[in-house]
């Protein structure tokens, strides 16, 4: 079974898997049958981590998160729509009920529950899932926004290497990487937002650039549509990597 829940994620007997980051850690898991779908932020960081830890060794990230509406669901996208509606057209104002507070032409930074850190659970997801898909030496510290959009998260993520590793070679690793498509040029328009990223598959980088208040520190922007890489998309690729070995064996 494949399992798109958060149920299974932290078990240490199913293994967490983004098919382009870990595929190989399926193998060897039969106590339980289940193979967990990775948190919707974490699945599309981790894609564009992945080539990057490969070539620098990552020991620090921090990633701020602007998540869209549609994680939360149907009723979410209708709060959304019904209060920016609201705005413009009067007596026809929605108060929250979805958030703590509006969400049309706002922001809140507030994902899931609050835990006795202060962080949220959508932040501790994405520490605990990075540690276990990725490398457990990885420290991360996680801020989750929710904005205005529809369709399509979007993170700004900082990098600190082992080794110095250069833009130019950090664009050149992501642009060879599995799921990745760099839209990364330095002029008005020249990078990815989320409305360009829905319905499409690939995870999206922009904005690749050296971090020099670090020794070994890149930056980048990386978009996904949300509802494909963070769930379906994930879980049909899970289902192609079972598949295909499957077929070796037979």
């Amino acid at each position: 079974m494949i399992d798109n829940s958060s149920l299974y994620r932290y078990d240490p007997d199913v293994p967490l898997i983004v098919p382009e980051v870990n595929a190989d850690a399926i193998t060897g898991y039969t106590k339980k049958n289940i193979i967990a779908n990775p948190n919707c932020s974490t699945a599309q960081m981790v894609v564009a981590l992945k080539p990057l830890h490969d070539r620098a060794r990552i020991k620090r990230v921090v990633v701020s998160t602007y998540q869209s509406v549609s994680g939360t669901g149907k009723e979410a996208i209708d709060e959304l729509w019904n209060q920016t509606k609201g705005i413009f057209v009067p007596g026809q104002e929605v108060a929250p009920s979805v958030y703590p507070k509006q969400i049309a032409f706002n922001v809140i930074p507030h994902i899931d529950i609050f835990m006795e850190d202060g962080s949220t659970k959508e932040e501790w997801k994405m520490v605990a899932e990075t540690k276990k898909i990725l490398d457990p030496k990885i420290k991360l510290t996680a801020t989750c926004v929710r904005v205005p959009v529809f369709v399509g998260h979007s993170e700004a993520i900082n990098i600190e290497f082992e080794d110095f590793l250069d833009e130019e070679e950090a664009r050149d690793i992501l642009r060879e990487a599995p799921g990745i498509l760099v839209v990364d040029k330095r002029e008005a328009g020249g990078y990815i937002t989320p409305i360009e990223c829905v319905g499409e598959y690939a995870t999206y980088i922009s904005r690749i650039r050296q971090d020099s208040t670090i020794e070994n520190g890149i930056n980048l922007w990386c978009v996904s549509d949300n509802l494909r890489k963070g769930a379906a998309l994930n879980a049909v690729q899970i289902a192609e990597v079972l598949g295909q070995r499957c077929l070796k064996k037979g």
